[in-house]
């Protein structure tokens, strides 16, 4: 929300909202970027690392924020963006100007071929050659995203202990957590050779499309460098002198799943996610086989799942079209909180927001500015949350920074609020309900076979055994499946399906939760047959 009338959201308005997020009945919140930045990728291009910029508030109103975040029991992750920063910041206004001056090796630098081309093939995931010369030096300097991201050369030393120190100001400040922006692009390959060409039929990625020119190569060697791990350990011991505070990678490589398990560990990462649920694809076998890869690869780590962000098409609108209803949100929100890990819920998906249609002339995301039409960018679902039904959502008193959906001023807070039937309150009741779940806080999980279009899975933990199941079609469907339980449970907020003579029943974007007669044994021995890969309980 925007206080200040600018039409940019700032944090005095996440102060002013505090109180709704604690009703939704979530742990913690994740704020996107608020540091000194010339917004040229709206913060995740930073120019102080230390400093609040002036759209969003100052230093002493992220302290409110945190003590009132605080005092309503929600703990408070910040965004931090280390592979690279600004071409404004202090170190690359230095490091730019010679090849001898004390930042002269903080980024990656490079001579050029001798035909004065760049020195190998990288390409930015942003479009175009991942290389911008500088005349100052007679040399290219790196940038994996924009050109005004420059890349940070975390093969120095001192690039690594200054950045450090930077988590550690915010550390000694209070935040609970840390979000790390495309922590796997933090090293490069030394010899920087040549990405190997990648056959078309093979260009399908996360974050891209294939008419992107970065989607031509294997990234082999502009990210996930082996040197990567130590430096996660070392962040991780910082870390560990703060008792309570835990990280959460994103992570986008090759194969981000085996990457994911890699960083994920007791001495590296609290937690990680990937770009894997936030595609074009929805079925019940991706979804299955996607968990499946990652429980089976990562053997001691905790995941963290989400299907929206600001980085792709809403959920409801990729999984459901234009005209998806409020079923399909409920039970999004279900399926995606019954996983095994953490979950992060995107603004507005409590709200069932559908992507919002942003003209081309309104556009800000230079990412979708270059890629028009056949990319339309990510604005999208960055649009303003809606509050009321006004002409801006409640949101600003200004103009907005981006406009304001019709159809989500339709779907606002304000007209969710008291509505027992809304995705809004389903959200909520879903959210509490889980609490009370142990087996869905602490549970292993285990696929049952299903056909098209029904998701079964088993939650396992001491305390509780619990049969769950999802319809993804807008049909009821029917399915057999071998288990008995022994009581049905209710009170989620999903339309509920129901369980006779082993013949599960699902309505449109219904859910099934019903406790198991079998003992944990005896469910490993029924599914994990099935499965073949699946990690064995813990209790087992």
């Amino acid at each position: 929300m925007d206080t200040d009338g600018d039409g940019v959201g700032d944090l005095p308005g996440i102060i002013e909202r505090l109180g709704y997020v604690a009703s939704l009945g979530v742990d913690a919140v994740w704020i996107s970027p608020f540091f000194r930045s010339p917004m040229a990728d709206f913060g995740y291009d930073i120019a102080d690392y230390r400093d609040v910029d002036p759209l969003f508030g100052t230093l002493d109103d992220f302290d409110r924020l945190l003590a009132r975040a605080h005092a309503l029991g929600i703990r408070v992750m910040i965004d931090q963006v280390l592979s690279h920063t600004s071409d404004q910041h202090a170190w690359f206004r230095e490091s730019r100007q010679s090849r001898d001056n004390p930042k002269a090796d903080w980024y990656v630098w490079a001579d050029p071929k001798p035909d004065g081309t760049p020195p190998n093939n990288w390409m930015s995931l942003f479009g175009g050659v991942a290389w911008r010369w500088e005349p100052r030096r007679e040399q290219y300097y790196l940038h994996n995203f924009l050109a005004s991201q420059p890349d940070l050369n975390f093969h120095n030393p001192e690039v690594q202990a200054a950045t450090l120190d930077n988590v550690k100001f915010w550390l000694d400040r209070g935040v609970d957590g840390l979000r790390l922006d495309a922590i796997n692009f933090c090293f490069h390959d030394r010899q920087l050779r040549d990405n190997p060409p990648k056959p078309v039929e093979l260009r399908a990625g996360r974050g891209f499309s294939t008419d992107n020119p970065y989607a031509y190569q294997y990234h082999h060697h502009n990210n996930t460098q082996p040197e990567n791990l130590p430096f996660l350990e070392a962040l991780r011991a910082l870390l560990d002198r703060y008792p309570g505070a835990t990280t959460l990678g994103e992570i986008s490589s090759e194969d981000s799943l085996a990457t994911t398990a890699e960083y994920v560990t007791p001495r590296r990462l609290h937690m990680g996610y990937s770009f894997e649920l936030l595609t074009d694809e929805f079925s019940a076998a991706y979804i299955r086989g996607t968990v499946e890869r990652l429980e089976a690869a990562m053997t001691e780590g905790w995941p963290c799942w989400a299907i929206s962000n600001h980085d792709v098409q809403r959920a409801v609108t990729r999984w459901g079209g234009a005209d998806a209803g409020p079923g399909l949100a409920k039970m999004l929100v279900a399926l995606v909180c019954s996983l095994r890990g953490s979950v992060c819920l995107y603004q507005g998906e409590e709200l069932g927001l559908p992507e919002a249609e942003v003209p081309f002339e309104s556009l800000r995301d230079p990412y979708g500015i270059a890629f028009w039409p056949n990319f339309k960018g990510r604005d999208g679902c960055r649009t303003p949350m809606p509050w009321d039904g006004g002409e801006h959502g409640g949101f600003t008193s200004g103009t907005p920074w981006l406009p304001v959906a019709d159809a989500h001023r339709m779907h606002s807070v304000d007209a969710q609020f008291t509505d027992p039937d809304s995705v809004l309150n389903a959200t909520r009741t879903f959210l509490q309900w889980r609490r009370s779940q142990p087996a869905l806080q602490e549970g292993d999980i285990f696929f049952l076979e299903t056909p098209e279009p029904v998701l079964a899975f088993v939650r396992a933990c001491t305390q509780q055994r619990l049969l769950i199941a999802f319809n993804l079609s807008d049909s009821p469907v029917e399915a057999g499946l071998s288990v008995d339980v022994s009581r049905t449970l209710e009170g989620h907020g999903v339309q509920a399906g129901g369980l006779a003579d082993r013949r599960l029943s699902l309505p449109p974007h219904g859910a099934y939760f019903g406790e198991l007669v079998q003992d944990v044994a005896s469910v490993q021995r029924v599914d994990v047959d099935r499965v073949g890969d699946a990690r064995a309980p813990t209790s087992a």
